[in-house]
């Protein structure tokens, strides 16, 4: 049985676009290092990750792009909406994310800000490959056919 003081996992924001503009190879978890203002302006709900992504420097991943917006109670103790924030992965993590993009030229896409059982502020990372126009085409053929085949069955019976 579960505790009572577990949480579920709480979605805060989530690229949608993310599956359909590219083809995700493999997903990792990762913490962001946050300030007190980001954390309570992130639990409002108003974080958005759909034209964010993530790069390496100096050897870390950091976030960039992220919007997060100024907590309103905060005044001048406030944060900066888009500054860039360093992502907490492991040594081994960091190597293989940046191996897949220098070598196979792939993205790193957040998927999915959201905390955790134990409330702390989590991304899920995926390495990505873009994908081209007809495969774009290909992938909302599929989708598209699908739906079709599901009323057409649900009218069968």
């Amino acid at each position: 049985m579960a505790d009572k003081n577990e949480r579920p996992i709480k979605v805060v924001a989530e690229n949608r676009k993310a599956r359909f503009n590219y083809a995700i190879e493999d997903t990792v978890e990762a913490g962001i290092a946050l300030t007190g203002t980001e954390v309570k302006s992130i639990r409002n709900g108003k974080t958005t990750i759909a034209e964010s992504y993530a790069d390496s420097k100096d050897g870390e991943i950091w976030l960039i792009n992220a919007n997060i917006p100024e907590y309103l109670q905060a005044n001048r103790f406030n944060h900066e909406p888009k500054r860039p924030r360093k992502l907490l992965l492991h040594r081994k993590q960091i190597n293989k994310l940046m191996g897949a993009v220098d070598r196979d030229g792939m993205t790193l896409i957040p998927l999915k800000l959201y905390f955790n059982e134990r409330g702390r502020a989590k991304l899920l990372l995926a390495i990505a490959k873009g994908k081209k126009l007809h495969d774009k085409r290909e992938s909302e053929k599929k989708r598209d056919w699908s739906r079709e085949k599901g009323r057409l069955m649900r009218a069968r019976g």
